[in-house]
């Protein structure tokens, strides 16, 4: 198998099963685990740079106005968005958190065409209506909108959105986007330690590991994908990056045994059924891209 698939299948198999490790950490804060996550993000991903003597190409991308202006507004979104989701997996929402990466490749299509004015195929429109749909069943069968998913979706799709507007590369755009807001970090984390609220150094090494940890968790798939997507087509990243909500799915209602009736399988259907035909639609439309032009002669 091609190395950059099984590095893909990695990356985001390591995300699918972040709930896991998350949990771990259910009676720390949510902010205080993101001001850890952030922190030693920043941390590894700057020694990672300097000790593969990047770090003057990183500082001559990075260190510019316009670039900073715009990782500061792609900070804000990560920090929101991982925010969101591990308050949603330590407070048993695990399955609606899966919801939202589910809806946000779809999402990401429809900000594609409000502010980049992308044009959508006619079949794309179909898993948008449908995943639309599936949202609206949901609202009804939870009694409210499932906010947590339209959040992380959103916050994401935003994400992906500047991204795609900004000029660094995965590796260093992480690495400045959590520099931007380590020093924000750094002294919450200060704050919280020196009142006593803080976990780190005071609720035991297990939890001084995992918190540490984060940092490795964040950077070893962000790495792996970067790798990934350097030597396999963006079409089956398209294709694998189901497999990090799907996971998160089938632990949130087989290991956590979250409540997920008919209702919610509805729901949940008309939002997979919408991918799995958006993931084929593209996968014509791109085979039809590259197919060769039959030459004079040829059939």
């Amino acid at each position: 198998m091609n190395k950059g698939i099984l590095y893909g299948i990695g990356a985001y198999a390591l995300w699918g099963f972040f709930p896991i490790y998350w949990k771990f950490l259910h009676d720390v804060p949510a902010l205080q685990v993101i001001g850890h996550r952030i922190a030693w993000s920043f941390v590894l991903l700057a020694v990672y740079i300097f000790l593969t003597r990047q770090w003057k190409e990183f500082r001559s991308a990075a260190f510019q106005w316009k670039t900073i202006g715009i990782y500061s507004i792609a900070a804000v979104l990560l920090s929101l968005n991982w925010l969101i989701y591990v308050w949603g997996v330590n407070a048993g929402f695990i399955v609606e958190t899966s919801l939202g990466y589910f809806i946000n490749p779809l999402l990401s299509v429809l900000l594609g065409v409000i502010f980049l004015r992308e044009r959508l195929r006619l079949m794309q429109w179909l898993p948008v209506g449908l995943a639309t749909v599936g949202v609206i069943y949901l609202t009804l069968a939870y009694g409210r909108p499932p906010w947590i998913a339209l959040s992380l979706a959103f916050t994401f799709g935003f994400y992906g959105l500047v991204k795609k507007l900004s000029p660094l590369g995965s590796l260093y755009g992480l690495t400045l986007e959590t520099g931007i807001v380590f020093p924000l970090a750094l002294i919450y984390l200060a704050f919280v330690g020196l009142n006593g609220s803080g976990a780190f150094l005071h609720d035991g090494i297990f939890i001084d590991i995992l918190l540490a940890g984060a940092g490795f968790v964040t950077t070893i798939p962000l790495l792996m994908f970067a790798s990934a997507a350097k030597q396999i087509p963006l079409t089956i990243v398209g294709l694998l990056q189901y497999i990090a909500p799907t996971l998160q799915f089938l632990i949130g209602v087989f290991l956590y045994k979250e409540a997920f009736d008919s209702s919610h399988l509805i729901g949940f259907a008309f939002v997979w059924v919408a991918l799995i035909l958006f993931a084929i639609e593209n996968f014509v439309a791109n085979r039809a891209l590259v197919e060769p032009v039959p030459e004079m002669g040829e059939d």
